[in-house]
């Protein structure tokens, strides 16, 4: 597994009966997290004192409970500096187990000691972007939520970035990689983050499942003739670390990389020597 713990403003506190506790700098939250079916004990006290506390719906959905905490506030992670407030649906505008996969390619990235474009694609709220940049990337950052690159540009600035070389595009992923395809633009770097499940510009419904390995042959067109990385993330119950590595070395057999690799990525869990699985991820890298 990769394990975020590089972090100093994140913790996960404690998991028992469907929840996760976790501190986000000076506040405590507990969330679900349906792969938390154990309980432990002893029982932390934070437990008994939360800043926020989603329950979860038995109908689908739920809502959060406040108890003196802000709307917005921020965390950082090494250089880099995020803008959090809690979604309507769980979320707070970040994935900290992703942290393992910032420094991956940010390694990467420093290391090639020449000029590197990057695309993101389902870029969010910009955790990758953020840390492509600092590593010295240009970075095309690219999501259907006009809110959500607002927030990435948001967070950019806030990390001291808002100068660093960076498009930030509104658009269905999939009709932007066709274009640059036709354009001719290239990348060396690709990092993409699906949703499980997303809606057409028409209201269709699709799943993750049934389109992304078309997606994958599609954007690999898009790799320079000197690529770094692909990376490739999933929060698909479906699409496990065997099946990402499968899919990347079929789409990639002809780009040759040195290496294809898949595992879970997770966040370490204070007090313990366990980790919490949260997604899993493939790597491939040249």
């Amino acid at each position: 597994m990769w394990i975020a713990d590089n972090w100093k403003d994140y913790q996960v506190l404690d998991t028992r009966n469907g929840e996760k506790l976790e501190r986000w700098g000076d506040y405590i939250l507990i969330r679900p997290d349906p792969q938390v079916i154990w309980q432990t004990a002893p029982r932390r006290r934070e437990w008994d004192t939360p800043n926020g506390h989603y329950h979860r719906s038995r109908k689908g959905g739920g809502s959060w409970d406040f108890f003196d905490l802000p709307e917005t506030w921020q965390i950082t992670y090494k250089s880099l500096t995020f803008n959090l407030k809690p979604f309507s649906f769980k979320h707070t505008g970040l994935f900290p187990e992703q942290a393992a996969n910032w420094d991956w390619c940010g390694d990467l990235i420093r290391t090639a000691e020449r000029p590197v474009k990057i695309l993101n694609l389902f870029a969010y709220t910009g955790g990758a972007t953020c840390a492509a940049l600092s590593a010295g990337a240009s970075v095309t950052h690219v999501d259907a939520s006009k809110g959500m690159v607002t927030w990435a540009r948001e967070n950019a600035q806030s990390s001291g970035l808002a100068d660093r070389p960076v498009r930030w595009i509104v658009d269905d992923c999939t009709k932007f990689v066709m274009r640059e395809i036709r354009r001719g633009n290239r990348y060396d770097g690709i990092i993409m983050d699906p949703p499980s499940y997303g809606r057409g510009p028409k209201g269709e419904i699709w799943k993750l499942e049934d389109t992304i390995y078309d997606f994958l042959g599609l954007t690999a067109q898009l790799l320079s003739d000197e690529p770094l990385f692909f990376l490739l993330n999933s929060y698909t119950t479906g699409l496990q670390p065997g099946v990402l590595t499968y899919m990347l070395k079929s789409v990639l057999a002809d780009r040759k990389p040195a290496a294809v690799i898949a595992d879970e990525v997770g966040l370490p869990v204070e007090g313990t020597d366990l980790a919490l699985p949260c997604g899993c991820a493939g790597r491939a890298s040249w």
